[in-house]
């Protein structure tokens, strides 16, 4: 072998061996200025984080792919709900504090049951279920699986449709076997890092970053190797689950409430909340005007309101 090669092999090793110790102490760094800040439950060895806030009728708050259950605090959905109903924000498996055990594909059906064991475990019989973006699959999952279990269905910002997308191509590596992996806990936390600016601005647009999530939300935390890993399993995994859940929408036969920001970037407001929409002509269609992907932070109150609404307060 050239000893350039050599050379070059040895320099690539020493880089991503440099690259994945820093990946490593910014990952505990971030868990240790970002303690968990709820409770645990073992779920058939699933370690389960979550909120539990608040009395009353039951809410359940599942966030969007990315983020964590401090999404939904840092909104400030959480406290105004948390005033008259029991609020539960589990983080989803592998966000947060959450296990996502290998062997296991955690679609939208798979992670309804989880959360119909966390209800259980908590003695919640049948709460508003309240889903942003890919939270709003898992809340149509558990809804369609398993009726008996949720009063009613909010659905945030969601995908509900499978369209071509070039996201799924950009943002899946780390999901690819092994080579995953490596790239999860070498380029892609540094890569992302670089890229998130930019991925923040067309999450709320056209409304600027909001500060409270700027000042609050744990964007560290979602750097992390093993969170990356689940939200590129979910971005990659994302049109192949809204086409398996589409095909039965029409069983749908709860209160419905479809969200959406009028200049969404992420999901598509005619291709996706609209559809569905007409689909379900039962449902009830809320556009917030001026609003992006991020409603919850954009229009908080109406968001809560809409809660109240279904569960009946």
């Amino acid at each position: 072998m050239p000893w350039k090669l050599v050379g070059g092999v040895a320099a690539a090793g020493a880089a991503l061996g440099a690259a994945s110790l820093f990946n490593r102490i910014a990952a505990e760094r971030a868990e240790s200025d970002n303690p968990p800040a709820g409770r645990f439950v073992d779920l058939d060895g699933l370690r389960l984080h979550y909120l539990d806030r608040g009395a009353g009728s039951p809410i359940l708050l599942l966030h969007g792919n990315g983020a964590t259950s401090e999404d939904m605090v840092a909104s400030g959905l959480v406290e105004r709900l948390a005033r008259n109903h029991r609020v539960i924000v589990p983080d989803r498996p592998g966000y947060g504090y959450s296990d996502r055990p290998r062997g296991t594909l955690w679609s939208p059906e798979k992670q309804a049951q989880v959360m119909v064991q966390l209800l259980d475990r908590l003695g919640v019989e049948s709460p508003v279920v309240v889903g942003h973006s890919w939270g709003a699959l898992v809340a149509l999952a558990l809804a369609l699986d398993a009726p008996e279990r949720a009063r009613a269905l909010l659905l945030l910002s969601g995908y509900y449709y499978p369209t071509a997308r070039l996201d799924v191509a950009l943002l899946s590596g780390p999901a690819v076997p092994a080579l995953g992996d490596l790239a999860a806990h070498t380029v892609a936390p540094i890569l992302a890092r670089a890229v998130l600016p930019g991925l923040l601005k067309r999450i709320f647009q056209p409304l600027p970053v909001d500060s409270r999530f700027r000042t609050r939300f744990p964007v560290a935390m979602t750097l992390r190797p093993r969170q990356l890993r689940a939200s590129a399993e979910e971005t990659a995994y994302m049109v192949p689950a809204a086409y398996a859940l589409s095909r039965r929408y029409r069983e749908l036969q709860l209160p419905i409430v479809i969200m959406a920001g009028e200049g969404d970037r992420i999901a598509d407001l005619q291709r996706q909340s609209v559809r569905l929409h007409r689909e379900l002509p039962t449902s009830a269609l809320a556009i917030v005007p001026g609003a992006g992907h991020m409603v919850h932070y954009a229009a908080t109150e109406a968001v809560a309101r809409a809660a109240d609404a279904l569960a009946g307060s």
